[in-house]
């Protein structure tokens, strides 16, 4: 890659705004307006906080004068990373409660939650996240007798590191009120066994017959989760978020640390749901571009299924592994056709989850019913887009609906998809490529915390289809790679324009706000096993650092 005089002369005619921030020494790379990878020497930032023009060194030194001089000391420059799905709540929530995604046999998360729960006696409830019971080879879920062997007096709830199953212990189970003669709602499983017992692990909508009885968090409780995840954010590289489904708590939190000028990242927003919360949230329409662009909420958030691992995911044919079932879908053709156009009638961007190949023609086909009439230009999204049938792939381009995907998904699923689908059932799972060449648009993140909310992880996941053990060799179901300027962009300007913020975020052209980060390598030529050992050095918004590691600025 080359300067490119063009660009920069673009980026500098451009720029209006007296240059606040010079930054140089860097190895610099963005896409241009043309959606080209650039590479650039030095950065020049306007006191608005705005790029105001990226180029050669020796060019824009003439017009720094003045300006705060930062030298990146050689370290590598790119646009600040977006997440296009993640749960910001949830990532501090599961960074202030016990945290089960480490563990990798069934005794060992046993002893982590014991740990806990003799670290914190007050507390009334033990709550965490992030076990998985195929990653414990245990062969089935984990039983309420088991938990109980960890913790018995007080009541414990457990997420799956999927958020679509939870595991209780007996206490819990008591403190609901569930027994043998309880029913689970649709879209919910409750696991029981032989005898009809509840075994403790409960799926989907299932969940809420323990959830409801956990006491809400305290505003500072939620204060603390929000700062938390705030930290973490900036730590590993995102400068912005979409937040797949908030509630109006959490949005009154948002505003207000916006209004103290105490988000570090920007927070696209979705509406849980089209329920009481969207009903309070959407009085006065989609809002954009709050607090300096730093928050918005124009879409809303639909779940037309489960998760894969837990069975939950909707499947056009029965599971490989339990061909009882077919998964559990969450509406109705007539109730998801239903929320969605209730959605953009009021002028909401759509995005639901779908999982399985069911659940994914169930939406596909609600849209392109509903895009007849109505809702175009809106950019709605299949997030997670994980498994569909071959023939269904074509139609995300068809309809004009971005693909949100999660690379990391497909390197931690890909034993428990291989169980679930069998080997014959493949060829549309987890299928980037297959995605982009039949001209559908990608956006990338990773549903922390169901996953790391590194970015590198899933630029590294997206270009090896590799775990970070380097398994399989040649990477799982190679054919569906992408290139690491694929991959840049879904985290970019491919996750901004699902946001419909690509005129202000996802690359550094002039007059976009300079979000940027600097790393310790360059990802664009480092061996691609290397990829997700890149570290952030620097975290800036909006021309301030917000983060810087300690080594570097101790």
């Amino acid at each position: 890659m080359r300067l490119a005089t063009a660009f920069l002369l673009a980026t500098c005619l451009a720029g209006g705004a007296h240059a606040a921030t010079y930054v140089h020494n860097v190895k610099g790379y963005t896409f241009d307006a043309l959606g080209r990878l650039q590479s650039f020497e030095a950065a020049l930032i306007g006191d608005d906080g705005r790029v105001e023009a990226v180029g050669p060194e020796g060019v824009l030194r003439q017009r720094a004068e003045g300006a705060d001089a930062v030298d990146g000391k050689g370290a590598v420059m790119l646009p600040g990373l977006i997440d296009a799905h993640g749960h910001v709540m949830g990532l501090g929530q599961n960074a202030l409660t016990v945290d089960l995604s480490d563990t990798r046999s069934l005794e060992d998360a046993l002893d982590k939650v014991k740990a806990y729960a003799a670290a914190d006696p007050d507390a009334r409830w033990i709550r965490g996240r992030g076990w998985n019971q195929e990653s414990w080879g245990l062969g089935r879920f984990p039983t309420r007798e088991e938990l109980d062997r960890a913790v018995a007096d007080r009541p414990v709830w457990l997420e799956r590191v999927d958020g679509h199953a939870g595991w209780a212990n007996s206490k819990a189970l008591e403190v609901a009120g569930v027994t043998g003669a309880a029913k689970a709602p649709q879209g919910g499983e409750i696991i029981r066994d032989d005898a009809g017992t509840p075994t403790g692990v409960f799926v989907d909508a299932a969940m809420d017959l323990i959830t409801r009885h956990i006491p809400a968090p305290t505003d500072a409780e939620l204060e603390a989760a929000l700062e938390a995840a705030l930290k973490i954010m900036a730590s590993v590289g995102l400068t912005g978020v979409h937040d797949a489904g908030i509630d109006a708590r959490t949005w009154a939190l948002y505003r207000r640390f916006g209004a103290e000028g105490k988000l570090t990242a920007r927070i696209y927003a979705m509406i849980g749901g089209v329920g009481p919360d969207f009903d309070e949230l959407s009085k006065e329409g989609p809002q954009d571009g709050l607090h300096g662009d730093r928050l918005s909420l124009r879409a809303v958030k639909l779940y037309a299924d489960g998760a894969l691992g837990s069975r939950g995911a909707a499947l056009l044919a029965p599971y490989a592994d339990a061909p009882e079932s077919k998964g559990l879908p969450f509406q109705s053709d007539a109730a998801l056709a239903n929320m969605i156009s209730r959605a953009i009638a009021k002028g909401y961007q759509v995005n639901v989850h779908a999982i399985g190949d069911g659940a994914n023609r169930q939406v596909l086909d609600s849209f392109g019913l509903i895009l007849r009439h109505t809702g175009q230009g809106l950019r709605h999204r299949v997030e997670h887009a994980q498994v569909l049938a071959p023939e269904d792939i074509k139609r995300l381009a068809e309809l004009g609906l971005i693909a949100s995907m999660q690379p990391t998904q497909a390197t931690s699923d890909w034993q428990m998809a291989e169980k679930r689908l069998g080997p014959d059932r493949l060829e549309g799972a987890y299928a980037w490529r297959t995605v982009l060449n039949t001209g559908g648009k990608l956006a990338l993140g990773s549903d922390f915390p169901v996953e790391s909310a590194n970015p590198f992880y899933g630029l590294y996941a997206a270009v090896t289809r590799q775990t970070r053990e380097g398994e399989p060799p040649g990477g799982w179901l190679p054919e569906q790679k992408l290139s690491m300027v694929e991959a840049f962009h879904g985290f970019t300007l491919g996750a901004a324009y699902a946001g419909h913020q690509e005129s202000k975020v996802g690359s550094l052209e002039a007059g976009k706000w300079a979000d940027f980060i600097l790393i310790d390598r360059d990802i664009f030529k480092a061996p691609p096993a290397e990829v997700w050992q890149t570290q952030v050095l620097e975290t800036w918004v909006a021309g301030k650092r917000v983060y810087c590691a300690e080594e570097r600025c101790s």
